[in-house]
């Protein structure tokens, strides 16, 4: 049902729990899991010319730090690292490798300010060709009312 899945990170804490999921999903089914992190050209593009090329750096580094948590994991995993539109990026990186599910966490690093579900996510959900299951961030008072990923009721 579930041979590809694409897990979309920016390295948040929304992000780590979507990892959880995903790596439990791909546990489930036997697939394989292609994480994906994308440099918003926006956020640079958008930025004071003098700090560009350092936010770029530093965009690019969080990018290579999240995928390399990732890929520190016992199981086999594919890595990229994309520029441009976050949620277009996702959305096509899905449609090349075949995907049949999108992994993404509700908010990124902007989560103080988007309600429900963050622009990523929600553009994600809104265009994605595939199924996307969003992970939503707790709160430290929820974490413990949760079941832990592989010990859900079957």
């Amino acid at each position: 049902m579930f041979e590809t899945v694409v897990l979309a990170t920016d390295g948040s804490e929304s992000a780590a729990r979507a990892v959880t999921l995903a790596f439990d999903f791909a546990e489930r089914f036997d697939a394989t899991i292609h994480a994906l992190y994308v440099v918003d050209e926006t956020e640079v593009e958008t930025s004071p010319e003098r700090v560009r090329a350092d936010l770029q750096a530093a965009l690019q580094e969080r990018g290579e730090e999240a995928l390399s948590e990732i890929e520190s994991r016992e199981t086999d995993v594919t890595t990229a690292v994309r520029r441009g539109d976050p949620a277009d990026e996702i959305c096509t990186y899905a449609e090349e490798i075949d995907a049949d599910l999108v992994v993404t966490g509700t908010r990124g690093r902007h989560g103080e300010h988007a309600f429900l579900l963050g622009s990523v996510a929600e553009a994600v959900v809104r265009r994605s060709p595939v199924p996307v299951l969003t992970a939503r961030q707790l709160d430290p008072e929820e974490a413990g009312d949760v079941p832990v990923p592989g010990e859900m009721g079957a």
